[in-house]
């Protein structure tokens, strides 16, 4: 979506803080199950890495949001793409950790 109003030259709109608010929902719940399986991870291994990555994935859309707005030109839009895209590595990261250990 970002990407499409960054082409189009165009501002963030409702449409991007409504899936800014439902992806932190969703990051805030991952967050939440992380740490309560925390125990499941060997910490000497990866667990510092899955516990550090599902702490601090919750920030990134809130503060590429502030961004955004406070931003007038096309690159407001830019940085919600590189956001989705560091959501998105990170949240397979954790789902590669979770997965060997689950």
């Amino acid at each position: 979506l970002c990407a499409w109003l960054g082409w189009r030259d165009r501002l963030i709109n409702d449409g991007v803080l409504l899936v800014a608010a439902v992806l932190e929902i969703g990051l805030v719940v991952l967050a939440v199950l992380a740490v309560a399986r925390f125990r499941q991870i060997d910490p000497a291994a990866e667990g510092a890495t899955f516990l550090a990555y599902a702490l601090s994935l919750p920030a990134v859309p809130p503060f590429a949001t502030l961004l955004a707005i406070r931003e007038k030109s096309r690159w407001s839009m830019i940085v919600g793409v590189v956001a989705g895209f560091t959501v998105a590595v990170m949240a397979a990261r954790i789902a590669q950790i979770w997965s060997l250990y689950a």
